[in-house]
C-alpha cells in the first residue's frame, strides 16, 4: 500500500510545482524602451517571470489567472533613498534618547509593511543604527514582509555634520563619536568608518558631504569632507566593491563629492547647470528627494515640530528642491527616484511622482526613473526592475487612469513580490 500513497504524494506535488499564474495585463509598461504595450500576458512560477506573451492566455485550469485588463502593470518600483527604521514626528528628537533598538526593530517591520504594500518592492536604506540590516534579513528568510533592502547601515559624517549622532547634546552625554559611530575626520579615520560598516553589513556607503536641515546644527548646506577624506571614502569604497551616495545641499559639496567618485548625489537642493555637467561626466546620478523637501517645509509651519535652529531650514528647503528638480530635468541630468520616506511616513513614497510630474517630468519617464534606471544604478539590473523573461516576479498596478492623474500611483491596486502576490 505505501507504494500508491508515494506515487500519489509525488504526482501532487510536481502538479503543484508547475502551478503557474497569469496576469492580463490591459496596458504593460515596458521599461527599458518606456512604452506602454497592450494586451500582454505575464506568466510566473515560483517568484521567476516565466515569460511575457503578446494576447491574453490564461493557462490551464490548475493555473492561477489574474485579471488586470483594467490596469496599467509595471514593474515593482525602486526607491533610492528611505529611512526604515524612523518616521518623523514632532516628538522625533525626543525619542533618540527613549527607543531601545528592539523599539526601532518592531517599528521599522510596521514601516517595511505599509512601504510593500505601497508599491515599492526594493528600497535602498540610507541610513539608520543597523536595525536596518536585521530587518533586510528579516525580509530575506520570509519572517516579515517588506520590501527588499539594499542599506548603508549607518551614515558617515565628520564631527557635527549632518548625521554626527551627537548633535545637540549637552556636553557629559557627547562623549568623542568615532569611525563605530559613523564620524570620522581624516582619511584613516574616513577609511576605517566605510570597513566598519561593510564588515557590519552594509551594501553602499552612505556620506554626508554637506550640512542637513533636519541635523540639530546651524549649517544646513556648507561643505563637509576634505578632497583626501573623501579620495580615502572612495578608495575604500571600492575596495570593497560597494558605491558611496551622498547626502548633499550646497553646491561645493556636491562638486567634491561628485569629483571624487561618489555614485548618487541626494537631495542637490543648490545643484546648477555646472553640477548637472558634472553628474553627466563623471557617470553619477541626482536622486531629488521632492517629497522629503516639501513635507518639512510643510512640517515647519507647525509652531515647536522643529527645533529653533532646524525651523529656518526646513521652511526653505522645499521649495528650492522642487525648482532644482525642475532645472535639472531641461538640463537632462541624470535622474534616479528617491524619497527620503521617514523624514515623512511610509507608505507615502508614491507622492514623488507627482511632484516629479509637477516638475516637468513626464510620468512614465518617473517610472522609468523608479524602475530600471534605478536597477542599473544599483547593478541589480539582471534580476529587477523591468518585466522580462528571468527577471524577479515584481509587479505593480494602478489604474488606467494613472496616466492622465498621478495621484493614482498613491492607490496601486495590485503588488506582487518575488511572485507573491502583497495586494
Amino acid at each position: 500500500m505505501k507504494k500508491p500513497i508515494i506515487f500519489f504524494i509525488l504526482l501532487l506535488s510536481i502538479g503543484l510545482q508547475a502551478q503557474k499564474t497569469y496576469i492580463q495585463c490591459g496596458l504593460l509598461f515596458d521599461a527599458p524602451s518606456g512604452k506602454n504595450l497592450t494586451e500582454q500576458t505575464i506568466i510566473v512560477e515560483n517568484n521567476t517571470i516565466l515569460d511575457v506573451r503578446s494576447g491574453y492566455e490564461q493557462g490551464k485550469a490548475s493555473d492561477v489567472l489574474i485579471d488586470l485588463r483594467d490596469a496599467w502593470v509595471m514593474p515593482g518600483w525602486i526607491d533610492m533613498h528611505v529611512h526604515i527604521e524612523h518616521e518623523g514626528s514632532k516628538d522625533s528628537y525626543l525619542r533618540r534618547f527613549l527607543d531601545n533598538p528592539a523599539d526601532l526593530a518592531f517599528n521599522s517591520a510596521v514601516y517595511a509593511k505599509r512601504t510593500l504594500e505601497a508599491g515599492f518592492t526594493t528600497v535602498r536604506d540610507l541610513g539608520g543604527t543597523g536595525v536596518n540590516v536585521s530587518l533586510g534579513k528579516a525580509i530575506r528568510t520570509g519572517k516579515i514582509e517588506g520590501p527588499r533592502i539594499y542599506t548603508a547601515r549607518k551614515a558617515i559624517a565628520i564631527s557635527g555634520g549632518h548625521a554626527d549622532p551627537t548633535n545637540g547634546m549637552r556636553l557629559d552625554l557627547m562623549g568623542r563619536a568615532g569611525p563605530r559611530d559613523g564620524v570620522a575626520d581624516g582619511p584613516s579615520e574616513c577609511a576605517k568608518a566605510v570597513r566598519w560598516q561593510v564588515k557590519n553589513g552594509a551594501d553602499c556607503i552612505k556620506i554626508t558631504s554637506t550640512g542637513g536641515v533636519l541635523s540639530v546644527a546651524k549649517d544646513g548646506d556648507g561643505p563637509a569632507f576634505n578632497m583626501e577624506e573623501l579620495r580615502a571614502i572612495m578608495e575604500t569604497a571600492a575596495d570593497r566593491g560597494v558605491h558611496v551616495a551622498a547626502h548633499a545641499h550646497g553646491k561645493e559639496g556636491m562638486k567634491r563629492a561628485i569629483i571624487a567618485g561618489v555614485k548618487t548625489i541626494e537631495h542637490g537642493s543648490y545643484a546648477d547647470e555646472e553640477i548637472f555637467d558634472l553628474l553627466k561626466k563623471h557617470n553619477a546620478w541626482l536622486i531629488p528627494t521632492i517629497t522629503a523637501g516639501m513635507s518639512v517645509a510643510d512640517s515647519a509651519k507647525i509652531k515647536n515640530y522643529f527645533p529653533a535652529v532646524v525651523q529656518p531650514k526646513a521652511e526653505r528647503i522645499g521649495p528650492q528642491i522642487l525648482e532644482m528638480f525642475k532645472a535639472a530635468y531641461r538640463a537632462k541630468a541624470p535622474i534616479g527616484f528617491g524619497t527620503d520616506a521617514g523624514v515623512f511616513r511610509h507608505g507615502k513614497n508614491a507622492m514623488e511622482f507627482a511632484y516629479m510630474v509637477q516638475g516637468g517630468m513626464p510620468l512614465t519617464e518617473a517610472v522609468r526613473a523608479a524602475t530600471i534606471i534605478n536597477a542599473r544604478i544599483l547593478k541589480w539590473d539582471d534580476r529587477i526592475g523591468s518585466i522580462q523573461k528571468g527577471k524577479l516576479a515584481d509587479i505593480v498596478a494602478v489604474s488606467k487612469g494613472t496616466l492622465e492623474d498621478p495621484s493614482g500611483m498613491m492607490h496601486p491596486i495590485f503588488v506582487m513580490k518575488d511572485g507573491v502576490r502583497i495586494k
